[in-house]
């Protein structure tokens, strides 16, 4: 049987025009190369285009990668594109900030382990000690680095050095609860995901979900988005949602929420090494599979 050939996505966008589609679908059956998906956004309201192709190309002769893109560049630079080409195969370092609670660090290291996850994980940084054996079992650096308002500064100067040396293209944060300076989430903005809880109404603070249970919810869900200087209101990639009703205690409604902020977690880093993601205008365009 013959091996499967590697496949790459080809992601762009730029001002909606006539030929957009064109350009690149014409590019690609010149290098004979063979489209297994494609996918298109033309944005009226802010007049944007925006394409993600995951293409094949030929056995014969080997595919020249910088031979593509620079073949692909004069014609981009006609309509103003700014674009990406990247291997399926390349797997992204991510580092994971995590605080006490396990649940969506749990889920992300069993995807990683399983491979439903094509990433590597250099390092796992936390402001508590309590994760070090997890991380220590999957053999992934564990860097405790506790903070408090006397060392903010530092101990994120710190963070950020470790995910530079990683070399990290993606941040998650797994449950990390730690208000982020302004400094660090401009360092960190566009390239960096948290979750969230999403309960209506808005319950901040201590105990969201006992809140939740005293009002009554009928909807529990959780919220994955890029971070930003707005506590929580980054451009979100993908929501996940759950109907609860009275029965449901406090208990309940915590495990239900858990259950599905690991799932949409894992979910918008899916999305983000896929290149399904587009970050515009402060909002996300998200093509799902």
């Amino acid at each position: 049987m013959a091996k499967p050939r590697d496949t790459y996505y080809l992601t762009a966008h730029c001002r909606g025009s006539l030929g957009t589609v064109d350009v690149v679908t014409r590019y690609l059956r010149e290098q004979g190369c063979y489209v297994v998906e494609m996918q298109t956004f033309d944005d009226v309201i802010s007049e944007h285009f925006f394409i993600r192709v995951e293409f094949r190309p030929p056995r014969e002769p080997a595919f020249d990668e910088d031979g593509f893109r620079a073949g692909f560049r004069p014609r981009a630079e006609q309509f103003g594109m700014q674009w990406e080409l990247t291997a399926t195969r390349h797997r992204p370092n991510v580092v994971i900030l995590v605080s006490k609670f396990d649940h969506c660090l749990n889920d992300l290291l069993y995807r990683y382990r399983t491979g439903q996850l094509a990433i590597e994980i250099p390092a796992i940084i936390s402001n508590h000690p309590d994760l070090q054996r997890l991380a220590d079992w999957h053999h992934i650096p564990y860097y405790h680095l506790p903070v408090n308002d006397a060392n903010r500064a530092e101990q994120e100067a710190q963070v950020l050095a470790i995910i530079r040396e990683c070399e990290a293209d993606l941040v998650v944060l797994a449950r990390y609860m730690q208000v982020l300076s302004p400094a660090m989430c401009a360092a960190l903005e566009g390239w960096a995901i948290n979750i969230h809880h999403s309960l209506l109404p808005g319950f901040k603070g201590a105990k969201p979900y006992h809140q939740a249970y005293d009002k009554g919810v009928k909807l529990v869900g959780a919220t994955a988005h890029y971070i930003n200087n707005d506590l929580d209101e980054g451009p979100i990639i993908t929501q996940g949602v759950e109907v609860v009703d009275h029965s449901h205690y406090p208990e309940q409604l915590i495990a239900k929420g858990r259950d599905i902020e690991c799932i949409t977690l894992a979910r918008a880093v899916q999305y983000h090494i896929e290149r399904r993601v587009f970050l515009h205008n402060g909002k996300t365009v998200v093509f799902t599979s």
